[in-house]
């Protein structure tokens, strides 16, 4: 198996926080966006892990030198996006036919059974099922779990099932077809080449395609959201063994970095401290704060502190 990670976003709706970083290394709960991704995904034993950039390129690659327990790594660069469907094509020439493919946004995270791939036999898109389905693209399924057709922003509704990031796909020859296909003919939606468009020509092409269930889907567009889902996820893995700190309190769930120093403050709950940082005199709560950023004489709350 082969993993293609599309990590080329802008990231605008997270500006000023991506002005100098890249979405996917954004820090959250202790880890970078994509290591909580990789990470997840490690016990598959993928061949390589294929990422495809775009907007701080280089900053990625730089990154990448420091994981190598992250084994085989390969950056292809979408110098002029046009869309999911476009970028996925760019990691299509280094797979094999007979090597499925994990495709994983690099932008999303989420609580799903992963496992379930080592024994798939057909082309499996991870699913959440939502409120409302105008905003998402949804998979309309049989009885049986099959998927019948994939609608996009359905102004009636079919499904509530709705696509979140995650496509296990099987048979790669007909995605390599479908997605040259549709670049060959200019087949565009919404002025782009979408991966959507490829699956429903495989599908209708007779590729079987089923649903899997995404327990938590956890967004990171938005700042608010972000700060959400570390809450989550210091929730989720809250050890309860922060430092102590003399004259000061420390909340759980907490991420204390390497090399923090806390005076006289209040930390807590729901904050990730980066390595190296100086919190004095404050009150922190529900907040990021990236590396070596000083707090003094502050009360913060639900913020990200970058610099």
């Amino acid at each position: 198996m082969k993993i293609v990670l599309p990590v080329a976003g802008n990231g605008l709706r997270l500006r000023p926080y991506t002005e100098n970083l890249p979405k996917c290394l954004l820090p959250v709960a202790g880890k970078t966006i994509i290591d909580w991704i990789v990470d997840d995904a490690l016990f598959l034993n993928p061949s390589e892990t294929i990422f495809i950039t775009g907007y701080k390129a280089s900053v990625i690659d730089e990154y990448l030198k420091q994981k190598p327990e992250w084994g085989a790594v390969r950056t292809v660069v979408q110098s002029n996006p046009q869309g999911l469907g476009e970028a996925i094509s760019l990691a299509l020439p280094y797979a094999n036919d007979d090597e499925p493919l994990l495709i994983i946004l690099g932008d999303t995270l989420f609580e799903a059974d992963l496992s379930i791939l080592n024994k798939a036999e057909e082309n499996i898109l991870y699913t959440f099922k939502v409120d409302d389905p105008k905003r998402f693209g949804v998979a309309v399924t049989d009885k049986d779990g099959r998927i019948e057709r994939l609608v996009e922003k359905p102004q009636e509704f079919v499904s509530d099932e709705a696509i979140v990031g995650i496509y296990f796909i099987k048979d790669v020859k007909a995605l390599k077809e479908a997605l040259s296909y549709l670049m060959k003919n200019d087949i565009r939606t919404k002025g782009e080449f979408q991966l959507t468009d490829a699956l429903e020509r495989m599908i209708q092409g007779g590729c079987k395609f089923r649903t899997a269930p995404v327990q938590k889907w956890l967004d990171c567009g938005l700042a608010e959201t972000l700060l959400e889902t570390n809450a989550h996820i210091l929730g989720r893995e809250a050890k309860s063994n922060s430092p102590h700190f003399e004259g000061s309190e420390i909340i759980e769930p907490c991420y204390i970095g390497k090399n923090v120093v806390i005076k006289n403050s209040t930390v807590g709950p729901n904050v990730s401290v980066g390595d190296g940082c100086v919190i004095e005199n404050s009150e922190v709560c529900d907040a990021i704060l990236w590396n070596g950023v000083k707090v003094s004489d502050k009360n913060l709350a639900g913020t990200i502190v970058h610099e």
